[in-house]
């Protein structure tokens, strides 16, 4: 699927949230926001999309299994399994896993408290 393309919904895509830190109790300034581990699950095949951002929320990806296709500015990266990507608040982007067997990455961002 190139970046012309219009990206579907995610699809094939599982989530497990593996913990969260509130931050107030840590870091002056930082009440309100949380700092999430989560586990992603990409079926061969799978997309992580619409486009999207992380502005307000940034964090960073490691990949666990397989490869996991990084879209942003045009470009299309694989990453794994090994160091992923960062998120910032200039990351605008959607993933898929275009291999013929699971991916698996571990994403850990700072969010706003539920």
């Amino acid at each position: 699927m190139s970046d012309e393309q219009v990206v579907p919904e995610t699809t094939g895509v599982s989530v497990e949230l593996l913990s969260v830190v509130e931050l107030g109790g840590e870091v002056a300034g930082m009440e309100g926001y949380q700092l999430r581990t989560r586990r992603f699950t990409f079926a061969a095949g799978a997309v992580f999309g619409p486009v999207h951002d992380h502005v307000g929320r940034p964090g960073s990806v490691y990949v666990l299994e397989g490869t996991i296709t990084d879209h942003r500015d045009g470009i299309a990266t694989d990453y794994g399994p090994g160091p992923g990507w960062p998120e910032d608040r200039r990351t605008v982007h959607w993933l898929e896993n275009r291999g013929a067997v699971r991916a698996v990455e571990v994403s850990i961002d700072i969010v706003r408290s539920a």
